[in-house]
């Protein structure tokens, strides 16, 4: 087994919008950052702040939902407005947003206060319940599904038949901290007998990765010659492998066995698709005010998938979850198994 390592963090660029530093932190230095926000009435306003702070920004009027776009090609804030829209209703606060680059950007921001509620991965619910910096307000399920999968594709004409083949090969995959996009496919090449050396914070020494999120891994695998494979959840590229080389288990509890396997074109093949993971989480801050929090838990455990729908957006741009069932860090068991098979530690 690896040896154990830690994220470490890394200066980012335009504050919470643009951090694009690892989990976890060095040092006790503050730095200035600036970021722009945007309210559910479609305004942006800059705000600067200071990383490392305690201060919340929750409060009874308003609360900060930091996001993160899983996929480059989707307009993650137009997703979330009837969500946000909910919110405002049943709880009677006013719910502002901001897009992080990525997840790690999403728990900066809950650690600093800057963030109250956040869409992250099952690998920040791990590190913020570690640190207690957040709770698990609840776990997202699609279609009454609260488990998803990870798979490995290629293309049918690169010559890789499994796993083992991408040795000295390049691989795409998504946010270095995506559970499917990454730590889950590393976990099955380890599993496979590659080495992944320093993947995710640091660089594999059996095979090249490159990190993007979900769209931007699986469109580098279908246009770049020199790249023969990506890691991505499987609504990414579950549509573009034909039914038949899909696992039972993947058939009897994925969502994306919904008529729509194969239909898309390139068609991919499969490598590899992961047991069952536990579906991303919606994280609260641990201190913010609790009765809010508690008013906001509440709310979303009741959401229905009919308060998710944006009528302006077409079907294929809606949110991927159908609704909220109550969970804990506990939860997320498989994914700490998998940061220990690849020898990582997250936060501090």
């Amino acid at each position: 087994m690896p040896s154990r390592r830690k994220f470490l963090k890394t200066t980012g660029a335009t504050g919470v919008a643009g951090l694009t530093a690892l989990s976890g932190c060095t040092g006790d230095g503050n730095t200035t950052e600036q970021s722009t926000t945007t309210n559910t009435d479609g305004s942006t306003a800059a705000e600067t702040t200071t990383e490392g702070t305690t201060t919340g920004s929750s409060s009874k009027d308003s609360i900060m939902f930091a996001l993160t776009p899983a996929e480059s090609d989707v307009d993650v804030e137009k997703q979330y407005k009837p969500l946000f829209n909910y919110i405002e209703s049943e709880v009677g606060v006013t719910v502002d947003s901001t897009v992080a680059a990525d997840y790690a950007a999403v728990m900066q921001a809950m650690k600093s206060g800057q963030a109250d509620i956040a869409d992250a991965s099952p690998s920040i619910a791990i590190q913020g319940g570690n640190e207690d910096v957040t709770k698990v307000i609840g776990i997202r399920v699609a279609y009454g599904a609260s488990r998803y999968f990870s798979l490995m594709t290629t293309t049918p004409d690169s010559g890789i038949e499994k796993l083992s083949d991408l040795k000295g090969k390049n691989v795409a995959f998504a946010d270095r901290l995506s559970t499917s996009g990454s730590l889950f496919p590393l976990y099955m090449l380890s599993k496979a007998g590659l080495d992944t050396g320093g993947a995710p914070d640091g660089k594999p020494k059996d095979f090249s990765a490159k990190f993007s999120d979900h769209s931007t891994a699986r469109e580098t695998l279908i246009n770049r010659d020199d790249v023969v494979a990506a890691g991505t959840g499987a609504f990414s590229t579950a549509s573009h492998i034909p039914k038949d080389q899909f696992p039972k288990q993947f058939l009897d509890i994925s969502a994306e066995n919904d008529g729509d396997l194969g239909s898309e074109s390139p068609e991919l093949k499969l490598l590899a698709a992961s047991d069952p993971i536990p579906r991303a989480p919606i994280l609260g801050r641990a201190e913010m005010d609790q009765s809010l929090y508690s008013d906001i838990k509440t709310a979303l455990l009741d959401v229905s998938k009919e308060d998710l729908i944006n009528d302006d957006l077409k079907d294929d741009q809606q949110l991927w979850f159908t609704g909220v069932d109550k969970g804990s860090v506990d939860d997320y068991q498989p994914v700490q198994n998998v940061l220990d098979e690849l020898g990582v530690t997250l936060g501090q």
